[in-house]
């Protein structure tokens, strides 16, 4: 990202720490600049909304580029930069490369990249195809998918972090089942990025990982704050209580993110979406007011009765 950018945001969340702005219940942001949370144990900022790109670089071979390019800008211009991907698909992970290079977008993204595969080889491989494909030869992170092949696959990344190919290296989880492995990597490791599932739906890494990553220093991504579309589906055309306004919530994407963004052991939010429109929407959850823990429990309880 250009240096110029990250200042910016430097600047922004110097005044968050001052108090001025922030994520704290009951405190307003101006909706100029979306707020952002310090990597721990650097200088550097990131915004709190962000994108997994999984479903619309998928469509890219249905729909072309042209919805993947929409959502990226709209995710930019409302101040996110983070988006999450991989390769998969050959074809749509080239396409998606040209349009994440391109002179708008290029420096204003922080990119996040995995590695899912066995072996050494074939990890490096995967790198390889990684710095292809999105045009880029330094990663601003990259991390070990689902723990897969971890204490190889770690080792990789280390190398690839030390010789400056990544800048920031992590793991995900993407299932609470998952996170007894996670908590035993951090018994040996210390990762600059963990990446988990939360939700309202899906709560279980407030009890232990949240804390223990938050303890270590480690930046915190979400993925699945709409469970890959089932809190949609799971709430169909249930209305929006009336109360959700009290703290700027205008949907149930927002209803979900709001839940998550108070905790603060978290950076970034990743969102997930095909739509220009709804990927504006998730970004406004950042602005405005955040529920306090009474609220929070009150939005519990209406999910438990879901």
């Amino acid at each position: 990202m250009k240096t110029a950018t990250m200042n910016r945001r430097k600047f922004l969340a110097m005044m968050s720490a001052a108090g001025l702005a922030g994520l704290a219940p009951g405190i307003s942001f101006s909706r100029e600049q979306m707020p952002v949370r310090q990597i721990p144990g650097t200088s550097e900022y990131l915004p709190v909304i962000g994108l997994g790109s999984t479903k619309p670089v998928g469509q890219i071979a249905e729909r072309g580029t042209g919805p993947i390019a929409g959502v990226l800008r709209a995710l930019v211009q409302n101040g996110g930069a983070v988006v999450d991907t991989w390769p998969s698909d050959p074809s749509n992970d080239e396409a998606f490369g040209q349009v994440i290079s391109e002179p708008d977008l290029r420096d204003a993204l922080f990119i996040a990249s995995k590695i899912d595969r066995t072996g050494k080889r074939e990890g490096l491989a995967q790198f390889s195809d990684i710095q292809r494909l999105y045009q880029r030869e330094t990663i601003d992170l990259m991390q070990v998918f689902n723990l897969t092949d971890i204490k190889t696959q770690w080792a990789t990344l280390q190398e690839l972090k030390a010789s400056g190919k990544a800048r920031y290296i992590g793991v995900t989880v993407s299932s609470a089942s998952l996170y007894g492995q996670l908590a035993d990597f951090l018994a040996r490791e210390k990762p600059d990025f963990a990446q988990v599932n939360y939700s309202i739906t899906e709560r279980e890494a407030e009890q232990r990982m949240l804390p223990m990553l938050q303890d270590k220093g480690v930046a915190v991504v979400i993925n699945r704050p709409f469970m890959n579309g089932d809190y949609f589906r799971k709430l169909g055309d249930r209305p929006l209580p009336d109360w959700a306004a009290d703290f700027g919530c205008e949907s149930w994407a927002q209803f979900s993110l709001k839940y998550i963004l108070p905790n603060p052991a978290i950076t970034c939010v990743l969102t997930e979406t095909t739509k220009p429109k709804h990927m504006a929407e998730n970004a406004r959850a950042a602005f405005g007011r955040m529920p306090d823990e009474a609220q929070r429990a009150r939005m519990r309880a209406l999910i438990s009765t879901v």
